[in-house]
């Protein structure tokens, strides 16, 4: 098992060398000049845009260009931000990237709370009035998409009834302890619950799919056959094996948790990586978008890694020769 974690941690390597070039390349093809973008001059005259170009070194060679942007990256360096002037990316990141984080866990949260045990219940009563209710719920959870729930969500539960805020992360700027957390937490449930519809349709279906397969093998009526209780058969043998495939798609939910959120938190007007993300493309400011793509792409990365390994833990017959 441990060679085969290593092996997966050496495959990581090629792959986030081959994102920083997909990054960088995608960002040099994009429309617009960068410079003419962090000037803001439309009346700017071209010698000084050309000097700027050769004190940026824009008018390097790409792989010139690329191996300076990356060997900086590799430093924690991502340039200064063109709209915010004189801030750095990487302080406009921090300062936001709690809140994203935070989002995405909550809402990781409701996915796993929610989606597993209404799947393993539709799969123990299927075809009953709960289990259409529940197969109901996935089908629109996986139709409807996140903005249009998000906007319907705060219609309802923001304007007309008034239980929850509309936007932000704080109500009440300067509050600490308990009270900043509660208010926190008051002000992630409808982004968080939008977030997360999808992944709980998702994983309700797929846990109830596994479920029923996993009770309908040899070994299982084996093990009722020889008397053991119904709470045994399904804790003890039936939700290791179904657990298999749900671990696979954990790794790729943190990916899509965090590249979601960007919708949501425009909808929402919530704090984060997304707010700033959408910004930076409607004002072209390439240092920020580069820095967003990147951290995402070693997002999904890194759970999928995660997930290989919980994948080769909790069943040992996967090995990659």
């Amino acid at each position: 098992m441990y060679q085969y974690i290593l092996r997966r941690i050496l495959i990581f390597i090629p792959m986030l060398i081959a994102l920083t070039m997909i990054v960088f390349l995608m960002l040099k093809m994009a429309p617009g000049d960068p410079i003419a973008g962090r000037l803001m001059d439309p009346n700017i005259d071209p010698k000084v845009l050309e000097q700027q170009r050769e004190a940026l070194g824009l008018n390097d060679p790409v792989h010139i260009q690329y191996w300076n942007w990356v060997t900086k990256v590799a430093q924690g360096d991502f340039g200064e931000s063109f709209i915010y002037k004189g801030r750095e990316v990487s302080d406009l990141i921090s300062a936001r990237v709690a809140n994203t984080l935070q989002l995405g866990l909550f809402s990781l949260f409701i996915t796993i709370a929610v989606g597993i045990p209404i799947g393993i219940y539709s799969a123990r009563n299927p075809y009953s009035v709960l289990d259409y209710g529940a197969t109901t719920f996935g089908f629109l959870g996986l139709a409807i998409p996140n903005f249009f729930f998000g906007l319907v969500a705060i219609y309802i539960f923001s304007i007309t009834l008034g239980w929850f805020p509309s936007q932000g992360s704080v109500s009440t700027p300067g509050i600490t302890g308990l009270e900043l957390w509660i208010n926190k937490l008051h002000h992630l449930v409808l982004p968080g619950i939008t977030l997360g519809l999808a992944g709980t349709a998702t994983y309700m279906r797929y846990m109830r799919s596994e479920v029923l397969d996993v009770l309908g093998s040899d070994y299982i009526r084996t093990a009722k056959a020889k008397g053991m209780t119904e709470n045994s058969v399904l804790y003890k043998h039936t939700l290791r094996n179904a657990m298999i495939p749900i671990i696979t798609l954990l790794g790729f939910e943190i990916g899509a948790l965090l590249s979601g959120a960007i919708i949501t938190e425009g909808v929402f007007q919530y704090p984060g990586l997304g707010t700033l993300f959408i910004n930076s493309i409607s004002n072209r400011d390439y240092p920020v978008i580069m820095a967003i793509n990147l951290m995402l792409g070693v997002f999904i990365l890194i759970g999928n890694l995660l997930a290989d390994i919980f994948y080769s833990i909790v069943d040992p017959r996967i090995r990659y020769e």
